[in-house]
């Protein structure tokens, strides 16, 4: 169960179960993160959509397994245009590593966020990030873990799916908001999720979509229900990463 006490999808409980046994960094990081704000702005200003493309090498969800090398992956998203880019760091069930997302954040410019299923402070502390996901649904805490990210240098992105998740995000203090489109109760995607959520948000946090972008069509649907950037991993993963995150970038 999460920390709502409701029932989630096997994969998620076995995600979550290893999540609450694995164990954090030894000593407290301090980051100087890339501004993510920063570099939505500038994305917009020279025309592109803001995407924060993900070095994802498997997942419960998809078939198959990518293992290119993580730094050339990260390099061709940033060729096509990618806003940011989301590394995986999570072991058992996505392929991640945390010396993944090192050797990525020493290889490109553009914020990088740690995307991985954190539930305690020590965890903050396993390697340094631009940002760093918080998952609503899984954290009992939520504005104690913003505040200790905040601490720490990070940006938290904290990740909802309902109004309630949202509600929680906004009085810890979030500034970042990623709507996730995927019910992890069962795993099915709907779009109409994030269009549901995004008119709640206030018009100074910034707002991400997430899962089920897999179309330009979807890159504009998401865009008019007012996301000021969007996650988007399997689709880009795909095929060409640099042409994919092109096609989104552009659409």
């Amino acid at each position: 169960m999460d920390a709502n006490g409701e029932e989630l999808a096997p994969a998620v409980r076995s995600i979550l179960a290893a999540a609450r046994d694995r164990a954090g960094g030894e000593e407290r990081l301090s980051v100087d993160a890339r501004s993510f704000p920063a570099a939505v702005a500038d994305a917009e200003a020279e025309g592109r959509v803001p995407v924060i493309a993900e070095v994802k090498p498997t997942s419960p969800t998809t078939d198959g397994r990518r293992d290119d090398e993580p730094v050339d992956l990260a390099r061709a998203m940033v060729d096509g245009g990618a806003t940011a880019i989301s590394v995986l760091t999570e072991p058992d069930h996505f392929g991640g590593t945390p010396e993944s997302l090192a050797r990525i954040r020493e290889a490109v410019d553009v914020p990088v966020l740690r995307k991985d299923f954190i539930v305690q402070e020590s965890q903050l502390d396993l390697v340094a990030s631009d940002l760093i996901l918080l998952i609503a649904r899984f954290v009992d805490d939520l504005d104690a873990l913003v505040t200790a990210a905040e601490e720490r240098g990070f940006q938290p992105l904290v990740e909802v799916h309902t109004r309630e998740e949202l509600d929680r995000a906004l009085e810890a203090g979030a500034d970042l908001i990623g709507v996730n489109n995927r019910d992890l109760a069962q795993l099915e995607v709907d779009l109409d999720t994030f269009e549901t959520i995004a008119p709640h948000v206030p018009d100074d946090v910034t707002l991400i979509a997430e899962s089920g972008i897999g179309s330009a069509a979807d890159v504009r649907r998401m865009r008019e229900a007012g996301a000021d950037a969007l996650l988007i991993g399997s689709a880009i993963m795909d095929g060409d990463v640099t042409e994919n995150v092109r096609r989104f970038t552009t659409a």
